[in-house]
């Protein structure tokens, strides 16, 4: 499998830009933390999901449903910045959660929906992330990687494979023209910006010391629709090629700009994953895929049936258009940059 961008490449950058980071700190300053502070927030974009090991453990009583993984990007910057601390040790609180939307970063409680064990009575409701992960006045860095579930797209994917389903249908279409009681794709993108808006504002009130760093989503969907087999799950099923397209620049796009112009606005830094994932979206072969399909390949404890999607029948598991691990190394890679480029600023 191919691994996302130069190992090497990065591993010198990482070790110099450690080493810079230790001589820029004062000698034996009193006022000096012993560790940074950073706080991962997100969706599953961020948690990992199907991914690597849960986090909590299966059966630990502290899981919450958020499906959080250690192969997510979070743990694989963890271990870049242990081997290689930027001056000093970087402790991560990691709250991010499957299935988050913006307001439940900062504004709204959520009940996680993960299939994986749940309790009988369903999982608990948990507290905005903001809260989860104590941010203050001593947090160093946060970084964000929401919004995709505030549209919501991955309701918009499966609205698009109902409408492939048949000879007529077209979701944009639908999301242009909306029936009554659904919101058109200009209203879902400008109803997000707001909502991007308060969230960030909300963060810097919390962590207002805080480097923040947003990420945006990777390339899920191909450049050109048609490269889709829409007789293949693992790929994006009976989307019709047009309607690909109309998601990738209409939707993906739009979404990740509105967060960078954002992020911008208030000036942050934001990581642009897209640009480095072309071409390895969900519908290139399995070596050069960086992102799931509808079903795909996983880890043993992620189901094969949600609903009515039985990814059984063709041995794979339901994985929704995610990231796998290449993918999150990729995202990995530029979050660690910028973190560190983000510690050495001060």
């Amino acid at each position: 499998m191919r691994h996302p961008d130069s190992r090497p490449r990065f591993r010198a950058l990482t070790v110099g830009l450690a080493l810079a980071a230790s001589a820029l700190l004062p000698s034996g300053s009193a006022s000096a933390a012993d560790q940074y502070e950073w706080a991962a927030l997100g969706d599953s974009y961020t948690a990992g999901g199907f991914v690597g090991d849960p986090l909590p453990a299966l059966g630990d009583p502290a899981r919450d449903g958020c499906d959080r993984t250690t192969g997510a990007y979070p743990g694989l910057v963890e271990q870049e910045l242990d081997e290689f601390p930027p001056g000093k040790p970087v402790n991560l609180t990691n709250v991010s959660c499957g299935n988050a939307t913006i307001k439940n970063v900062a504004t709204e409680q959520q009940t996680p929906i993960s299939p994986v064990q749940p309790p009988a009575d369903g999982w608990a409701a948990v507290d905005t992330q903001v809260k989860r992960a104590g941010l203050n006045g001593e947090t160093d860095v946060v970084t964000i990687g929401v919004g995709g579930n505030s549209l919501p797209f991955g309701g918009m994917l499966l609205k698009c494979l109902e409408e492939g389903a048949s000879v007529t249908g077209s979701c944009r279409e639908y999301y242009t023209n909306p029936p009554e009681g659904e919101e058109s794709i200009e209203d879902k993108l400008a109803r997000v910006q707001n909502e991007y808006i308060e969230m960030l504002a909300e963060v810097h009130q919390a962590a207002p010391n805080a480097k923040v760093i947003t990420v945006g989503y990777p390339a899920v969907l191909p450049e050109e629709g048609s490269a889709c087999n829409r007789l293949a799950l693992t790929e994006l099923s009976l989307i019709k090629h047009a309607d690909v397209d109309w998601l990738r620049d209409d939707v993906l796009k739009q979404l990740n700009g509105s967060i960078q112009r954002v992020t911008e606005f208030f000036g942050d830094r934001y990581v642009d994953v897209y640009s480095s994932s072309v071409s390895h979206d969900a519908c290139q072969p399995a070596e050069e895929k960086w992102v799931e399909g509808i079903c795909g390949a996983a880890a043993d404890h992620w189901p094969t049936k949600v609903g009515q999607l039985n990814c059984g029948l063709v041995g794979k598991r339901v994985t929704l258009v995610h990231p796998n691990a290449d993918g999150y190394q990729n995202t990995a890679n530029h979050v660690e940059r910028a973190i560190r480029i983000a510690l050495l600023e001060g």
